[in-house]
């Protein structure tokens, strides 16, 4: 029995069906944009240095332009679509991406160009954001693990191709100075599909029942999967959608728990991006490009194989053997400097496949911890509080490198992953179905993704 007297099977246990897959897709091509415009502004950048006249000051701001506008992006909309709704903000952040992209065509000035990128990394944070709560509500719960995982393979997967897609432009011939024009650009190219795919994408109905009741929710269900499906039972209560609720009582360990591992893995994640080329050199890798795919590989390895175990395992046990396994091949990297060639690759390949393996649970886990009417809030300021540890990794970890050598550096990255590790362990809920029950973690308030 489902509210307002109206019978019908739950629509979160819906088959997979073709509205499913319009906003699944939406958000894989979102993410696969999001993807690709941190991706490509590193090549665009080599190229751009002399036909801008730019140092390193602002070689560096640009590059980190987009980090900080997803801070702000991700924070801001939160809170707007547990207000307004996610429909709207899931059409606009692709129309919004499109328009910056190509204006970076047409710019020569670095402070423009950092303010675009700055814009351009606020609608990434946006996409985040929206993407997530949409697609976790509208998922049917039997594929819902498995979904949310792959929205991190569709990251990875743009960010990869911006490597490969910013080469292969500047191999067309001779650009001149418009070449890195181009490259930076071509981002237009992934909006304009993901904004193509989304239009027509209806609202949530777990947002639009806590919002506007079970009347508009049920037409909403009814119009896009039929008369025979429903609601879920009825709450007792709504809560507050207040965004200061998320520091109460029966939600403040979710909130900790959420921005403490999200961060910790962010951080060590860009830093040994950024380091890699240091290791490679002494493994006698001395072409750049190699040390990129090297990476890139590893990292792609790494997130399927942890889509294919994230539904396998329970949530707690996913984040404490990524934090603790990393940090442990790490340390012995670290230690062990003088290791033969062999094995010191062997590590190297360990290590980046179990980060790449934790960083699945970065869309998963976060929209369970938090319910209907404070998701977007809550996901928000996650994605706002990981950004600290993505400038920390790509801005101050150079800085410490250089004052204190590359020990002190990778001793901060190990250190990030034990603190996440033991908070985890300390706070973290279990929130997969499979098996919530099993675990306790100081009575930390479980909240499922269809709440």
């Amino acid at each position: 029995m489902v509210p307002n007297g109206q019978n019908g099977i739950n629509f979160e246990d819906a088959p997979f069906s073709s509205i499913h897959k319009k906003i699944a897709v939406g958000t894989f091509m979102g993410q696969i944009c999001d993807g690709y415009i941190l991706g490509i502004v590193g090549i665009a950048l080599s190229y751009a240095t002399g036909a801008l006249g730019l140092d390193s000051f602002w070689m560096g701001l640009i590059g980190a332009g987009a980090l900080f506008g997803i801070l702000l992006g991700s924070l801001l909309t939160g809170i707007i679509i547990d207000r307004v709704g996610r429909r709207a903000a899931y059409a606009f952040v692709a129309v919004f991406s499109l328009i910056l992209s190509v204006l970076q065509f047409f710019l020569s000035d670095p402070t423009l160009l950092v303010i675009v990128r700055f814009l351009l990394g606020m609608c990434v944070g946006a996409d985040y954001t929206v993407g997530v709560a949409l697609l976790s509500e509208w998922t049917p719960e039997k594929v819902r693990t498995k979904m949310m995982s792959w929205l991190m393979a569709a990251w990875t997967f743009g960010y990869i191709i911006s490597y490969f897609a910013g080469f292969f432009i500047a191999s067309l011939g001779d650009l001149g100075e418009n070449g890195w024009r181009w490259i930076i650009c071509s981002s237009a190219v992934l909006a304009l599909i993901t904004l193509i795919v989304r239009l027509g994408t209806p609202e949530s109905p777990s947002w639009t029942l806590a919002k506007k009741g079970a009347g508009a929710a049920l037409a909403l269900v009814h119009q896009h999967l039929g008369t025979n499906y429903g609601l879920p039972e009825e709450k007792e209560k709504v809560e507050s959608a207040s965004f200061f609720r998320l520091f109460s009582p029966e939600l403040w360990r979710n909130t900790l728990t959420s921005c403490t591992f999200f961060l910790c893995q962010v951080l060590p994640f860009f830093a040994i991006s950024i380091f890699l080329p240091v290791v490679v050199k002494g493994l006698h890798i001395a072409n750049p490009h190699a040390s990129g795919m090297l990476y890139n590989g590893f990292t792609m390895v790494g997130v399927i194989i942890g889509i294919l175990i994230a539904d396998k395992i329970s949530r707690r046990a996913f984040l404490l053997w990524t934090f603790y396994g990393a940090a442990a091949v790490l340390t012995l990297m670290t230690v062990w400097q003088n290791m033969p060639a062999t094995l010191a690759f062997v590590l190297l390949g360990t290590f980046s496949t179990v980060l790449a393996i934790s960083i699945v649970a970065e869309w998963l886990y976060p929209p369970e911890l938090f319910p209907t009417e404070l998701r977007g809030s809550g996901v928000g300021l996650t994605i706002a509080f990981s950004r600290i540890g993505a400038g920390m990794g790509t801005w101050m970890l150079p800085v410490v490198t250089e004052q204190y050598g590359v020990t002190v550096t990778l001793g901060c990255c190990i250190a990030s992953l034990v603190i996440g590790g033991v908070v985890c362990q300390a706070l973290a809920p279990e929130t997969s179905p499979k098996f919530a029950g099993r675990h306790s973690s100081s009575g930390a308030s479980v909240e499922h993704a269809g709440a």
